[in-house]
């Protein structure tokens, strides 16, 4: 059987490892947040698609410095031994009623991230389909649990309909762009979406 390039170990997956992260996705987040800070010491953090929790780790150790609030949410638990202790998890959908309401207790927040992607099927239709209802209903979210000027990060598949999703954010940031990092993948067709200081 033929080895997809996907089951070895490249440079970002390595490193991870070896940095104590449980996926090469934190390296994602560290070029976004270099670039266009979106999180800031003392800021309160949404995670909505955490696990297996790089970027809830990352944001923990790099970001918030200790002087925050991370809220992470999955479906499944957290892969962290011990989860920081500036991290409050909830383990169910976020788009649920009953999560949902856990989530704005916890809220407003100073930005909202995620790194959230379906569960794919290989039929690029319905995997972009999927992917776009995922990305609206963190928009949503924003809309109602981000404070003035905080941030929003979303990562959708290209083709799932992005440019209308950005037209949308662009009504409630006063900066909003696509973005593709360096630690993502040169055949994968995600993409994130970015938007600035919430009006």
């Amino acid at each position: 059987m033929a080895v997809s390039r996907r089951d070895k170990a490249d440079f970002f997956t390595k490193k991870a490892h070896s940095e104590g992260y449980p996926a090469r996705s934190v390296y994602k987040l560290e070029e976004i947040n270099s670039t266009h800070r979106i999180i800031k010491p003392g800021d309160t953090v949404l995670d909505v698609g955490a696990a297996p929790g790089s970027w809830t780790l990352f944001t923990h150790r790099e970001l918030i410095k200790g002087r925050g609030k991370i809220v992470s949410c999955d479906l499944n638990p957290l892969s962290l031994d011990p989860v920081p202790p500036t991290v409050i998890e909830f383990t169910g959908d976020a788009f649920s009623k009953e999560i949902r309401a856990k989530l704005v207790d916890e809220g407003p927040y100073d930005a909202i991230i995620s790194d959230a992607a379906p569960m794919t099927t290989g039929n690029r239709i319905v995997d972009t389909s999927r992917s776009e209802y995922l990305a609206e209903q963190v928009v949503m979210l924003a809309e109602e649990q981000l404070k003035t000027h905080g941030n929003l990060v979303i990562k959708i598949f290209q083709g799932g309909g992005e440019q209308e999703i950005l037209k949308r954010m662009r009504t409630i940031f006063k900066k909003a762009k696509a973005f593709k990092p360096k630690a993502s993948r040169d055949d994968s067709f995600e993409i994130f979406l970015i938007g600035l200081d919430k009006v």
